[in-house]
């Protein structure tokens, strides 16, 4: 059965879909079937990938309502092992169209459990929000990975993903965990990086990734080629970094996961 990794942070520009398309394909390098889920409205993993969106009236939107079921939107990639569900940018409309609708959280689960025996890892690329995208991911989803940038407003940002990581635990997904944190966009030569990275390692403690993504023009250019760092420029920092931060996600996967339900501070 796949296990399932929500990669979020409410916060905007964190390199959360950079890292989620850099990590899908370095987990597929290995060996492992993996899926990337582009769950963001502004379909950039998809974009990333370089794989078309799907029509209308065949997309994830009309999933959530039934139309369609999740196994019948996955598409390959041109890369082996790395299959992905694109978005659809009617997404954004979602909570309206729905409204409260019983087990609306739970819609996405339901729809994994067909098809997580196909898979070794499932990877959702969440929107910057606490709608209910992100809520249908992390309950979803066994583990929830967080990119952290090294900036001020950093870890403030993060104490409204930390209540909504509570919230889904106490209401719907109470076996989601914290596969850890890591730094994006780092440079080292910056006070600030060092501070934020400081008060990160104090607050989340073994949930910290040993591995920093650096700041890299490199990273920044290969969305617009499609393609992943890994291959755009595979010995580039960037590309070095990934391939060492999914090494250990895999030893944590490998270990069962063996990682805190901590919230920050505790």
């Amino acid at each position: 059965m796949a296990k399932v990794i929500a990669v979020s942070n409410q916060k905007g520009g964190v390199g959360k879909t950079t890292s989620s398309i850099s990590i899908a394909f370095e987990l597929a390098l290995t060996g492992s079937k993996v899926l990337l889920i582009d769950f963001d409205p502004q379909a950039s993993a998809s974009s990333g990938l370089g794989v078309a969106l799907h029509d209308e009236g065949a997309d994830l939107l009309d999933m959530f309502f039934g139309r369609v079921s999740l196994r019948t939107l996955i598409v390959p990639t041109e890369f082996s092992n790395l299959s992905m569900v694109p978005a659809s940018k009617d997404l954004v409309g979602l909570e309206i169209e729905l409204g409260k609708k019983p087990g609306r959280e739970l819609i996405l689960k339901s729809e994994l459990s067909e098809i997580r025996p196909i898979f070794d890892i499932i990877i959702v690329d969440c929107p910057p929000s606490s709608g209910l995208l992100t809520l249908n991911a992390l309950g979803a989803a066994d583990y929830i990975l967080i990119p952290l940038q090294s900036e001020y407003y950093a870890l403030e940002g993060l104490s409204a993903l930390l209540g909504t990581i509570e919230f889904v635990r106490q209401t719907f997904n109470p076996g989601l965990s914290i596969l850890g944190v890591f730094m994006t966009m780092f440079d080292a030569r910056t006070n600030l990086a060092v501070q934020v990275e400081g008060e990160a390692k104090e607050h989340f403690k073994q949930l910290m990734f040993k591995t920093r993504v650096p700041r890299s023009i490199r990273l920044s250019e290969c969305p617009s080629h499609a393609k992943p760092i890994g291959i755009y420029d595979p010995e580039s920092s960037g590309a070095r970094a990934y391939r060492e931060l999914s090494k250990e996600i895999l030893e944590r996967l490998g270990a069962g996961a063996s990682v805190s339900k901590m919230a920050m501070g505790q």
